[in-house]
C-alpha cells in the first residue's frame, strides 16, 4: 500500500466545502469521485483541514493510499485535471512515506483575506466590500496582539468536536495590495472552525472605530464567541499554504514557491 500526497486548487464558489455533505457537492467528493473512476477502486481522500462552503484555496494538500502498483504522479496528476471540473485543479502528486497524514503531519497552514473599500463588479466573488475608511495601523496594532495568546475560544464556531481552542499563531499582518485593497495574512499551526473570518470581522471593528485595540485584546481574554464581532463572508478568503516536515516525503522537496 503506497501512499500520496496530493496538491491541489479550487474555486469554492461553487462547493458547500472542503468536506463532504449530505445536502450539496463539495471539493473532497469531486476529487475521490475523479481518482476513484481513473485508478478504479475506492479510493478515499483525506485533507489537510475544511475550508468552509464559498472558502477557496490557492494550496490544499490531501493524501490517498494506492494498493495497485507505483503510480506515475505526473501521468496521475493530468489525468485528474482532465477528469475534474474547471474550479478544480491538481498541482502535483507526491509519495509520501505510509504513516504520513495530511491533517495531522502540518506543521503551519497560512490563510489570507482580501478587503477592498471600493466597490467592483469584476471581484465581488473574491473581495469583501467595506464602506467607509479603515484605520489599518490600528488593525496591525491589534493584530499583533494575537501571537501573544493560546486560547481563541473567542473566534470558534460553537459547539464544535475539537478537543482544544488553543493555537499557536507566528504571524498576522495586513498589508496594502493596490490603492484599495488589503491583505490579512495569518499564519498557525492550526485553526478552529470559522477563526479566521471571526478575527477578520473583530479586526474591522479596530479599524471602523467600533471596538479599541485594549478591547480587542480583552475579546480575546473573555474567551467569549459573544463579545467578537461577526463573522465575514467567505468567499475572500484563501488557504494559501501548508507545511509539512521534509522527513515525511519519499522523493525531493517541492518547486520554490509551495511548501
Amino acid at each position: 500500500m503506497q501512499r500520496y500526497f496530493i496538491y491541489l486548487a479550487y474555486d469554492g464558489t461553487n462547493y458547500h466545502g472542503w468536506q463532504i455533505q449530505p445536502n450539496g457537492i463539495s471539493v473532497q467528493e469531486c476529487l475521490m469521485e475523479a481518482l476513484s473512476a481513473f485508478l478504479r477502486e475506492e479510493i478515499e481522500v483525506v485533507g489537510a483541514g475544511r475550508t468552509d462552503a464559498g472558502v477557496h484555496a490557492s494550496l490544499m494538500v490531501a493524501h490517498f493510499d494506492h494498493d495497485g502498483g507505483p503510480l506515475d504522479p505526473v501521468l496521475v496528476a493530468d489525468k485528474l485535471n482532465r477528469m475534474l471540473p474547471r474550479d478544480i485543479t491538481v498541482y502535483r502528486i507526491r509519495k509520501v512515506k505510509p504513516g504520513a497524514h495530511a491533517r495531522f503531519d502540518a506543521t503551519a497552514r497560512t490563510y489570507n483575506y482580501y478587503v477592498t473599500t471600493r466597490k467592483c463588479p469584476f471581484n465581488r466573488q473574491y473581495r469583501y466590500h467595506v464602506r467607509g475608511e479603515l484605520n489599518v495601523g490600528l488593525m496591525n496594532e491589534a493584530a499583533a496582539i494575537l501571537p501573544g495568546y493560546s486560547d481563541f475560544t473567542s473566534f470558534s464556531k460553537l459547539h464544535t468536536d475539537v478537543k482544544t481552542n488553543n493555537c499557536k499563531i507566528t504571524h498576522a499582518e495586513w498589508t496594502q495590495k493596490d490603492e484599495a485593497t488589503w491583505v490579512f495574512t495569518i499564519r498557525a499551526d492550526r485553526f478552529l472552525r470559522n477563526m479566521v473570518r471571526a478575527i477578520v470581522g473583530t479586526l474591522l471593528e479596530v479599524g471602523c472605530g467600533k471596538m479599541t485595540v485594549d478591547g480587542f485584546r480583552r475579546v480575546i481574554e473573555q474567551k467569549d464567541r459573544g463579545k467578537a464581532g461577526t463573522s465575514v463572508p467567505g468567499q475572500a478568503l484563501f488557504l494559501t499554504g501548508i507545511e509539512y516536515p521534509a522527513d515525511i516525503f519519499d522523493e525531493e522537496p517541492f518547486p520554490s514557491g509551495h511548501k
